[in-house]
């Protein structure tokens, strides 16, 4: 047999270099500005050590437990980070569970009946403007429970966004398919399932992905004012307790916080990718 012949070294391919994969190009950016970012915050807090912490001092100051042991439990309202956020989470998962149910069936309704939409469309634009801490004292009255109330104060910020979406997608199907609908004489059920439904579902699912961080927002506000536990008690707890470290609890709580609404914001994003690509 003719032995194989040596690849000349001019023409071996060059390996590539993890820095110029795909995966390195996508988080290169972030990490070097978020870097610059913690950089600069470092620098600036150095001209007064005794004031505003800096990165490293608010991870010095926080590690032991919040950081290290983020599901600790003492008792009571003293726990870690981690069991503040599930508490939070558990919160606006019912809250926002409703709004989606109900400002989806009240979206369809409005964006099918012109009568529905024109009447409902002033008292809409109205509530929706309404900050959410404004519905607290109302909740409370009603309900008589922090833990209901701030479920009703999430449910009442994440459900316009919903409607509106909704019923805007309605409206926004193709004449072409409501015609073709008509020829076929599709009966109700299968015009809901093969043309509303996927036709209105890129619609519906940024009305959800704008409503889960008015949630998430919504929740932490409700519980800084009246709650016990989550992730808001713990900010206001911390800054009425006061003391050397209470200022990089609350930034780290912040920093969680933001974490915790950038991956909410991610999930309903890819759930919503998914269902509008039908599945690819």
């Amino acid at each position: 047999m003719t032995p194989a012949l040596a690849t000349p070294p001019h023409e071996r391919r060059p390996r590539k270099s993890w820095l110029r994969s795909p995966l390195a190009r996508q988080i290169k950016a972030p990490l070097v500005c978020i870097g610059c970012s913690l950089a600069v915050w470092q620098l600036l807090c150095l001209a007064n050590p005794s004031g505003f912490p800096g990165p490293i001092q608010v991870i010095t100051q926080t590690w032991d437990p919040y950081i290290s042991q983020p599901f600790y439990d003492n008792g009571g309202t003293a726990k870690g980070l981690g069991l503040q956020i599930l508490i939070s989470l558990q919160r606006v998962a019912i809250g926002y569970s409703l709004a989606a149910i109900l400002g989806i069936a009240a979206g369809l309704a409005i964006g099918l009946n012109d009568f529905l939409r024109r009447g409902f469309d002033p008292l809409i634009q109205v509530l929706r403007t309404v900050p959410p801490l404004a519905w607290l004292p109302i909740s409370l009255l009603l309900l008589q429970q922090a833990d209901s109330a701030a479920i009703f104060v999430i449910f009442i910020t994440a459900v316009w966004p919903i409607v509106i979406n909704t019923a805007v997608g309605i409206r926004e199907i193709p004449q072409d398919y409501t015609n073709v609908a008509r020829v076929l004489r599709l009966r109700k059920r299968s015009y809901l399932r093969d043309i509303l439904l996927p036709a209105t579902a890129p619609y519906v699912f940024t009305g959800l992905r704008i409503s889960v961080g008015l949630a998430w927002l919504a929740i932490v506000a409700a519980e800084m004012l009246k709650a016990d536990g989550g992730i808001g008690f713990f900010i206001w707890d911390a800054y009425n307790a006061g003391g050397d470290t209470s200022t990089s609890q609350i930034i780290l709580a912040i920093l969680y916080v933001g974490i915790v609404g950038l991956i909410l914001d991610r999930l309903v994003g890819l759930v919503g990718d998914r269902v509008a690509g039908g599945g690819r």
